[in-house]
């Protein structure tokens, strides 16, 4: 459930417009967690993410660079969380 939860809390969020400060905090974590991810993240994890995006470009037109797939555990190695960000471009 907490899974679905994250979901609903980021997509509600891409309906929000970020300020600056809440952009350049999410690319500063994206860098630093970048690492992390790569040392623990499944040998799938490439491949997930390209059907990922062809998936999302089927509805919507978005580039490379505008999904980001984050997967972690927990110190315990007791949870995984898959994190998919979309930025989704303006409606217009």
């Amino acid at each position: 459930m907490g899974l679905l939860r994250n979901i609903i809390e980021q997509l509600e969020k891409l309906d929000s417009k970020p300020t600056s400060a809440a952009t350049a905090k999410n690319r500063l974590q994206i860098l630093v967690n970048q690492t992390r991810r790569d040392a623990n993240a499944p040998d799938y994890m490439p491949r997930l993410r390209s059907e990922l995006l062809e998936v999302i470009k089927k509805y919507v037109q978005v580039n490379e660079e505008a999904v980001k797939v984050n997967f972690e555990k927990d110190r315990d190695g007791i949870q995984e969380v898959l994190d998919i960000q979309i930025a989704l471009p303006d409606k217009g």
